[in-house]
């Protein structure tokens, strides 16, 4: 099954968390760390769509309020298979931060 980096994240923080129920607003570290972070409103969206596959795919539960329009995901809990996923992820090895210069010539 494949993991976007914030799908990985998602579920990394949760299985870390020590609550059942882990709080969406603690969902933007994944941006603060980023240099060129997108808007908040990108970020919201961006989250809520990784939030519902995740959902879709059966790792987690998500908990919110129901409008006429649509869902409003207020909090998110691993199910027994997140759970499973999410340790497998841990036993991966971690991609580290680097950034690439352009090599410059010097005359």
């Amino acid at each position: 099954m494949r993991l976007s980096a914030l799908q990985k994240y998602i579920l990394l923080q949760s299985i870390q968390s020590r609550k059942a129920l882990y709080a969406r607003d603690d969902l933007h570290g994944f941006y603060r760390a980023m240099d060129r972070a997108p808007k908040n409103e990108d970020q919201q969206n961006s989250i809520t769509k990784s939030l519902e596959r995740l959902i879709d795919k059966g790792l987690i539960i998500g908990y919110g309020r129901r409008t006429p329009e649509k869902w409003f995901i207020d909090s998110i809990k691993l199910t027994p298979r997140g759970r499973r996923t999410a340790k497998t992820l841990l036993g991966e090895q971690q991609h580290l931060p680097l950034r690439l210069r352009p090599l410059t010539k010097k005359p």
